[in-house]
């Protein structure tokens, strides 16, 4: 639980108890207000998972009480928010929050380091996670103009960090499925191409990360249906065995991103990839598929 400590994720997951407790009470969010002579606003900022609140035992022990909470949530809602006022050593991203990090892409971030499985279809590119720097490179470049080369390098230099991720104790498990026009898409040209396909190679040598590829042969497929996206499930509280936080469906564009976790978007997804995992070759034909794309470019 000590990785968890004073994340977004930790809060929103004790405001979800908080939550549950008060309607178990029969209360609303103005009469535990007033009865708590906290502000409406103070009591929806913890229910909303809200970065900015301070848990003192004084104030959970009185909402505790209010809320007729059993010994058993007591206790854990008294340690977890405890957690909260704990330092937690800083993650890569912090560092980059103000300067290379756009203001939609922080929340998938900070999900993203808290995740237990991250999965990801892509049609058109590696992606982000085991991209080499000189592929990274020349995929922020294009379209040319939309971001100067400051900018360019700036987020290519997060992309890397990012991966340290995957190398980091209990790192999650990635599970990637690749169109096969991924491996076959020029990228920098032949030899960054080739360069980017030996690291892929590579990195899938790790007991935590699989690649699959879904051949042309596969057919009409469900990924169709969708352009890329990833799926992230969360590590469950090891007091109750409940999920930290929903599953998550996450969609990335342009100028912007779309978090789906209501149950029926995820469930969309979900069938989704259902769908192209039957069809997706298995680990070490994969590899194999990799290995003759490499050879082309290397023979050329």
């Amino acid at each position: 639980m000590s990785d968890m400590v004073g994340s977004a994720l930790l809060r929103r997951y004790i405001g979800r108890r908080f939550t549950a407790l008060r309607n178990r009470a029969g209360l609303t969010q103005d009469q535990a207000a007033d009865a708590l002579q906290r502000g409406r606003a103070t009591i929806g900022r913890i229910e909303d998972g809200d970065e900015r609140v301070r848990f003192r035992d004084i104030d959970v022990k009185a909402m505790l009480e209010l809320y007729q909470a059993s010994q058993e949530d007591s206790e854990l809602l008294l340690a977890l928010t405890a957690e909260t006022r704990n330092g937690r050593k800083k993650s890569w991203w912090h560092d980059y929050t103000d300067t290379a990090l756009p203001d939609w892409f922080e929340l998938y971030v900070l999900l993203e380091d808290n995740a237990q499985t991250i999965r990801d279809y892509e049609p058109e590119l590696i992606p982000g996670l085991l991209q080499t720097r000189a592929y990274a490179e020349h995929v922020m470049s294009t379209p040319v103009g939309y971001l100067d080369e400051g900018e360019i390098q700036r987020r290519v230099t997060v992309r890397m960090e990012r991966q340290s991720l995957l190398t980091r104790p209990r790192a999650p498990h990635l599970d990637v499925i690749l169109n096969e026009a991924v491996l076959h898409r020029l990228v920098g040209g032949a030899e960054v191409m080739a360069e980017q396909l030996n690291h892929l190679l590579e990195v899938t040598q790790r007991a935590n990360v699989s690649v699959r590829i879904l051949p042309w042969s596969a057919g009409v497929h469900g990924g169709m249906a969708a352009s890329a996206f990833s799926m992230l499930d969360f590590p469950t509280d090891p007091h109750t065995g409940e999920q930290l936080e929903p599953p998550l469906a996450y969609v990335d564009t342009l100028t912007g991103a779309m978090y789906l976790n209501k149950p029926g978007e995820v469930s969309a997804y979900q069938l989704v990839w259902d769908d192209i995992g039957k069809r997706a070759l298995d680990g070490a034909s994969s590899r194999e598929m990799i290995t003759t794309a490499l050879e082309g470019l290397t023979s050329a």
